[in-house]
Protein backbone atom coordinates (compact mmCIF):
# COMPACT_ATOMS: atom_id res chain seq x y z
CA UNK A 1 0.00 0.00 0.00
CA UNK A 2 1.43 3.11 -0.98
CA UNK A 3 0.55 6.60 1.13
CA UNK A 4 0.19 10.02 -1.50
CA UNK A 5 1.70 12.73 0.23
CA UNK A 6 1.78 15.81 -2.67
CA UNK A 7 3.46 14.33 -5.42
CA UNK A 8 5.50 11.73 -3.42
CA UNK A 9 4.13 8.08 -2.77
CA UNK A 10 5.48 6.26 0.40
CA UNK A 11 5.42 2.38 0.72
CA UNK A 12 4.60 0.31 3.66
CA UNK A 13 7.54 -0.77 5.36
CA UNK A 14 6.21 -1.25 8.34
CA UNK A 15 3.09 -2.75 10.25
CA UNK A 16 2.01 -2.39 13.63
CA UNK A 17 -1.58 -4.27 15.33
CA UNK A 18 -3.40 -4.06 17.92
CA UNK A 19 -3.98 -7.44 20.01
CA UNK A 20 -7.77 -8.25 21.56
CA UNK A 21 -10.01 -8.50 18.96
CA UNK A 22 -7.77 -7.96 15.93
CA UNK A 23 -5.28 -10.85 16.45
CA UNK A 24 -7.10 -12.37 19.08
CA UNK A 25 -11.08 -12.27 20.20
CA UNK A 26 -12.56 -13.24 23.50
CA UNK A 27 -14.77 -15.91 23.97
CA UNK A 28 -17.08 -15.62 26.63
CA UNK A 29 -19.09 -12.63 28.60
CA UNK A 30 -16.02 -10.23 30.36
CA UNK A 31 -19.08 -9.86 33.23
CA UNK A 32 -19.30 -13.75 34.06
CA UNK A 33 -15.43 -14.43 33.72
CA UNK A 34 -14.88 -11.60 36.17
CA UNK A 35 -15.99 -13.09 38.77
CA UNK A 36 -14.23 -16.02 38.53
CA UNK A 37 -11.20 -13.63 37.73
CA UNK A 38 -11.96 -11.70 41.51
CA UNK A 39 -12.66 -15.28 43.02
CA UNK A 40 -9.21 -16.94 41.80
CA UNK A 41 -7.70 -13.36 43.22
CA UNK A 42 -9.16 -13.76 46.12
CA UNK A 43 -7.95 -17.51 46.45
CA UNK A 44 -4.69 -16.81 45.36
CA UNK A 45 -4.33 -14.07 47.88
CA UNK A 46 -5.37 -15.96 50.55
CA UNK A 47 -2.84 -18.70 49.72
CA UNK A 48 -0.12 -16.12 50.29
CA UNK A 49 -1.15 -15.49 54.12
CA UNK A 50 -3.60 -12.24 53.69
CA UNK A 51 -7.02 -12.57 55.66
CA UNK A 52 -9.15 -11.07 53.95
CA UNK A 53 -13.08 -10.85 54.01
CA UNK A 54 -14.05 -12.28 50.68
CA UNK A 55 -17.38 -10.14 50.12
CA UNK A 56 -15.26 -6.84 50.98
CA UNK A 57 -12.45 -7.54 49.23
CA UNK A 58 -14.16 -8.38 45.83
CA UNK A 59 -16.63 -5.65 46.45
CA UNK A 60 -14.06 -3.09 46.76
CA UNK A 61 -11.44 -4.03 44.20
CA UNK A 62 -14.42 -4.28 41.80
CA UNK A 63 -15.19 -0.82 42.16
CA UNK A 64 -11.68 0.43 42.37
CA UNK A 65 -11.00 -1.53 38.95
CA UNK A 66 -14.01 0.19 37.60
CA UNK A 67 -12.81 3.57 38.59
CA UNK A 68 -9.47 2.85 37.13
CA UNK A 69 -10.98 2.04 33.90
CA UNK A 70 -12.60 5.68 33.38
CA UNK A 71 -9.54 7.32 34.51
CA UNK A 72 -7.70 5.82 31.94
CA UNK A 73 -10.08 5.58 29.13
CA UNK A 74 -10.41 9.21 30.03
CA UNK A 75 -6.67 10.60 30.44
CA UNK A 76 -5.00 7.61 28.53
CA UNK A 77 -2.53 6.94 31.21
CA UNK A 78 -2.11 3.11 32.21
CA UNK A 79 -1.91 2.85 36.50
CA UNK A 80 -2.07 -1.11 36.05
CA UNK A 81 -3.93 -3.57 37.96
CA UNK A 82 -0.95 -3.77 40.26
CA UNK A 83 -1.47 -0.36 41.32
CA UNK A 84 -5.17 -0.63 41.74
CA UNK A 85 -4.29 -3.98 43.89
CA UNK A 86 -2.00 -2.54 46.03
CA UNK A 87 -4.44 0.47 46.65
CA UNK A 88 -7.09 -1.98 47.30
CA UNK A 89 -5.07 -3.82 50.15
CA UNK A 90 -3.96 -0.59 51.50
CA UNK A 91 -7.46 0.42 52.01
CA UNK A 92 -8.15 -3.04 53.88
CA UNK A 93 -5.06 -2.40 56.33
CA UNK A 94 -1.89 -3.94 53.87
CA UNK A 95 -0.36 -0.95 53.43
CA UNK A 96 3.03 -2.31 53.05
CA UNK A 97 2.54 -4.36 49.81
CA UNK A 98 5.11 -4.50 47.27
CA UNK A 99 4.08 -5.18 43.32
CA UNK A 100 6.56 -7.60 43.09
CA UNK A 101 4.44 -9.61 46.12
CA UNK A 102 1.36 -9.04 43.79
CA UNK A 103 2.88 -10.98 40.73
CA UNK A 104 1.49 -14.21 41.38
CA UNK A 105 -1.79 -13.58 42.48
CA UNK A 106 -2.15 -11.35 39.58
CA UNK A 107 -0.52 -14.25 37.31
CA UNK A 108 -3.17 -16.80 39.01
CA UNK A 109 -6.14 -14.09 38.23
CA UNK A 110 -5.15 -13.70 35.00
CA UNK A 111 -4.46 -17.34 33.78
CA UNK A 112 -8.35 -17.72 33.90
CA UNK A 113 -9.00 -14.68 30.93
CA UNK A 114 -6.25 -16.23 29.59
CA UNK A 115 -8.00 -19.53 28.55
CA UNK A 116 -10.90 -17.01 27.17
CA UNK A 117 -8.40 -15.53 24.61
CA UNK A 118 -8.37 -17.32 21.11
CA UNK A 119 -6.43 -16.48 18.11
CA UNK A 120 -8.22 -15.57 15.00
CA UNK A 121 -7.98 -18.23 12.51
CA UNK A 122 -6.46 -15.93 10.16
CA UNK A 123 -3.94 -14.87 12.30
CA UNK A 124 -0.95 -16.87 11.96
CA UNK A 125 -1.31 -17.48 8.27
CA UNK A 126 -1.52 -13.24 7.80
CA UNK A 127 1.44 -12.75 10.03
CA UNK A 128 3.61 -15.31 8.29
CA UNK A 129 2.69 -13.54 4.91
CA UNK A 130 3.91 -10.56 6.26
CA UNK A 131 6.86 -11.59 7.54
CA UNK A 132 8.09 -13.25 4.31
CA UNK A 133 6.69 -10.74 1.96
CA UNK A 134 9.41 -8.41 4.40
CA UNK A 135 7.58 -5.94 6.28
CA UNK A 136 8.47 -5.34 9.57
CA UNK A 137 6.03 -6.17 12.25
CA UNK A 138 5.44 -4.36 15.95
CA UNK A 139 2.41 -4.56 18.51
CA UNK A 140 0.93 -1.46 21.05
CA UNK A 141 -1.42 -2.95 23.26
CA UNK A 142 -3.73 -1.41 25.97
CA UNK A 143 -3.95 -3.55 28.78
CA UNK A 144 -3.43 -3.47 32.33
CA UNK A 145 -1.14 -5.79 33.19
CA UNK A 146 2.19 -6.47 30.37
CA UNK A 147 2.76 -10.26 31.87
CA UNK A 148 -0.60 -11.10 30.71
CA UNK A 149 -0.07 -9.70 27.39
CA UNK A 150 2.86 -11.41 27.43
CA UNK A 151 2.24 -15.06 28.15
CA UNK A 152 -1.06 -14.37 25.47
CA UNK A 153 1.54 -13.53 22.76
CA UNK A 154 3.51 -16.78 23.53
CA UNK A 155 0.53 -18.78 24.30
CA UNK A 156 -0.71 -18.23 20.10
CA UNK A 157 3.10 -18.39 18.86
CA UNK A 158 3.09 -14.44 17.56
CA UNK A 159 6.45 -13.65 18.68
CA UNK A 160 8.65 -14.72 16.21
CA UNK A 161 6.77 -12.37 14.05
CA UNK A 162 7.40 -9.02 16.10
CA UNK A 163 10.17 -6.41 16.61
CA UNK A 164 8.76 -5.28 19.69
CA UNK A 165 5.66 -5.66 21.83
CA UNK A 166 4.60 -2.40 23.43
CA UNK A 167 1.73 -2.24 26.00
CA UNK A 168 -0.06 0.50 27.81
CA UNK A 169 1.05 -1.56 31.28
CA UNK A 170 5.03 -1.41 30.93
CA UNK A 171 5.04 2.05 29.00
CA UNK A 172 2.31 4.26 31.50
CA UNK A 173 0.72 5.49 28.11
CA UNK A 174 -2.24 4.25 26.43
CA UNK A 175 -3.28 4.69 23.04
CA UNK A 176 -4.21 7.11 21.44
CA UNK A 177 -1.92 8.71 23.91
CA UNK A 178 1.07 9.73 21.12
CA UNK A 179 3.94 9.28 23.71
CA UNK A 180 3.20 5.18 22.97
CA UNK A 181 3.29 5.51 19.37
CA UNK A 182 6.35 7.82 19.50
CA UNK A 183 8.05 4.65 20.79
CA UNK A 184 7.36 3.10 17.10
CA UNK A 185 9.48 5.23 15.39
CA UNK A 186 12.41 5.17 18.31
CA UNK A 187 12.34 1.33 17.27
CA UNK A 188 12.11 1.77 13.31
CA UNK A 189 13.67 4.60 11.71
CA UNK A 190 10.29 4.51 9.46
CA UNK A 191 8.98 7.97 7.83
CA UNK A 192 5.25 7.60 9.71
CA UNK A 193 3.83 7.15 6.34
CA UNK A 194 5.36 4.09 5.95
CA UNK A 195 4.01 2.23 9.06
CA UNK A 196 0.31 1.00 9.13
CA UNK A 197 -1.98 0.46 12.31
CA UNK A 198 -3.98 -2.39 12.21
CA UNK A 199 -6.61 -2.30 14.81
CA UNK A 200 -10.33 -2.63 15.58
CA UNK A 201 -10.69 0.79 17.97
CA UNK A 202 -11.34 4.32 15.97
CA UNK A 203 -9.98 5.98 19.21
CA UNK A 204 -7.06 4.39 20.42
CA UNK A 205 -5.93 2.75 17.35
CA UNK A 206 -6.90 4.64 14.62
CA UNK A 207 -7.29 8.26 15.65
CA UNK A 208 -3.95 7.25 18.10
CA UNK A 209 -2.16 6.61 14.57
CA UNK A 210 -3.72 9.57 12.03
CA UNK A 211 -2.30 11.87 14.95
CA UNK A 212 1.15 10.67 14.16
CA UNK A 213 1.07 10.80 10.31
CA UNK A 214 0.59 6.60 9.76
CA UNK A 215 -1.30 5.02 7.72
CA UNK A 216 -4.68 3.10 9.33
CA UNK A 217 -6.69 0.32 8.63
CA UNK A 218 -9.49 -0.69 10.82
CA UNK A 219 -10.79 -4.24 11.12
CA UNK A 220 -14.16 -4.45 12.30
CA UNK A 221 -14.96 -8.01 12.42
CA UNK A 222 -15.28 -7.67 16.13
CA UNK A 223 -16.92 -4.24 16.28
CA UNK A 224 -20.13 -3.87 16.86
CA UNK A 225 -21.13 -0.55 14.78
CA UNK A 226 -24.56 -0.06 16.90
CA UNK A 227 -22.34 0.96 20.38
CA UNK A 228 -20.33 3.76 18.62
CA UNK A 229 -21.08 7.38 19.27
CA UNK A 230 -21.25 9.82 16.59
CA UNK A 231 -18.26 11.57 17.32
CA UNK A 232 -16.21 8.40 17.00
CA UNK A 233 -18.04 7.27 13.76
CA UNK A 234 -17.03 10.20 12.36
CA UNK A 235 -13.30 9.25 12.49
CA UNK A 236 -12.20 7.73 8.62
CA UNK A 237 -9.64 5.34 8.44
CA UNK A 238 -7.45 5.24 4.93
CA UNK A 239 -9.45 1.55 4.72
CA UNK A 240 -11.47 -1.01 6.58
CA UNK A 241 -11.00 -4.75 6.32
CA UNK A 242 -13.30 -7.37 8.52
CA UNK A 243 -10.86 -9.76 7.93
CA UNK A 244 -7.12 -9.88 8.81
CA UNK A 245 -6.91 -12.35 5.76
CA UNK A 246 -7.09 -8.89 3.59
CA UNK A 247 -4.46 -7.42 4.95
CA UNK A 248 -1.53 -8.91 2.75
CA UNK A 249 -3.70 -8.17 -0.42
CA UNK A 250 -4.21 -4.64 0.39
CA UNK A 251 -0.84 -3.61 1.49
CA UNK A 252 0.24 -4.97 -2.05
CA UNK A 253 -2.32 -2.69 -3.28
CA UNK A 254 -1.52 1.23 -4.30
CA UNK A 255 -3.83 3.47 -2.04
Amino acid sequence: MAITEGTASTEIKGVIFDLGNTLLFFNGEWDEVAKELYAELYRSLISLGFDLDKAKFIRLFHSQIQAYFEDRNRRHIELTTAFVLQNTLADLGFSQITKEELKRPLAEMYAVSQQRWQVEDDAITTLNCLFETGYRIGMISNAGNDDDVQTLIDNAGFRPYFDFILTSAAEGYRKPNQRIFQKVFDYWNFLPGEIAMVGDTLEADILGAMNMGMATVWITRRVHMANFPDDLLSIQPDHKIDSLAKLPVLLSQKK
